[in-house]
């Protein structure tokens, strides 16, 4: 774990931002949210609540989708990115993981993983001497680093896109919904990867996840967003043992587990947004 006067430091910084897609869908509502360095910062919420809006945000994605920033400041360094292009924030050491992989099925992993070292200028050996890393980090991948990335499993998809993102020698790293899709065994392999490469390499990280349980278990503070506002925030410790967190979103209340359909009426309870 780092210490604490390195994680003090602000390295994004989102103010009162707005999102609009096609000049009239309102999906981001004043979020504001704050990334330090050396932490891992959860942004939890359900399908739809704005996590990867958010995120797309930060990495400029949003215009290939027709959605723009109307409002707020999107900083990094104490630096305004709004207008940076992506390939931009990628050597200022900012990248996103997007969701649902997006590997290139055609190139073999390690080819996948070197796509992720274009934009270095410290030559081939600082590349290869990454490369192991991310295989040190994940063995399964130099097991298939000839094997074409399509026909590798959802897990060692989910490997690869992280470690190309890692060969871009990021300082920080937008992670969108790392769970999807993988059996509960993988997601604890995974994450518990997140918690190394932060912990020993560094590295911090923004990760929007709808998995509350086990992101709260790995970050060190968490945002919970829904329908495109943050709702409530602090320390995970704080958050796993909050009331309307355990209920809503743990399925636990003082009244023992319930299901999504009693947990549906949340959004009617003031106290929420107290």
């Amino acid at each position: 774990m780092l210490d604490n006067d390195l994680k003090s430091e602000v390295l994004l910084e989102l103010n009162n931002i707005e999102v609009i897609y096609n000049h009239v869908i309102l999906v981001l509502k004043g979020v504001s949210l704050t990334v330090h360095k050396g932490g891992i910062t959860a942004l939890l919420g359900g399908n739809g609540a704005g996590k990867t809006t958010t995120l797309k945000a930060i990495s400029n994605l949003l215009r290939s989708e027709r959605g723009e920033v109307t409002k707020g400041s999107i900083s990094y360094r104490g630096e305004e990115i709004q207008e940076s292009n992506p390939s931009e924030l990628v050597r200022s050491g900012v990248i996103q993981v997007m969701e649902g992989r997006h590997c290139f099925e055609h190139l073999t992993v390690e080819e996948n993983l070197l796509t992720g070292a274009y934009t270095r200028l410290d030559g081939k050996g600082a590349v290869s001497a990454d490369l192991e890393m991310v295989y040190n980090y994940f063995p399964r991948l130099k097991q298939r680093r000839k094997s074409q990335a399509g026909y590798t499993s959802g897990g060692e998809q989910q490997m690869c896109a992280i470690g190309r993102a890692l060969m871009s020698r990021p300082e920080t790293v937008l992670l969108d919904e790392p769970s999807m899709g993988l059996a509960p065994q993988l997601v604890e392999e995974i994450f518990q990867i997140v918690k190394d490469l932060n912990q020993k390499e560094g590295v911090s990280f923004l990760l929007a996840e709808q998995n509350t349980n086990v992101a709260l278990r790995y970050a060190d503070f968490g945002y919970i967003l829904e329908n495109g506002r943050v709702v409530m925030d602090g320390p995970a410790t704080e958050l796993r043992e909050n009331p309307d967190v355990k209920e809503f979103y743990l399925g636990v209340s003082d009244e023992g587990r319930k299901s999504f359909r009693d947990t549906r009426s949340y959004r009617r309870r003031k106290r929420w947004l107290s």
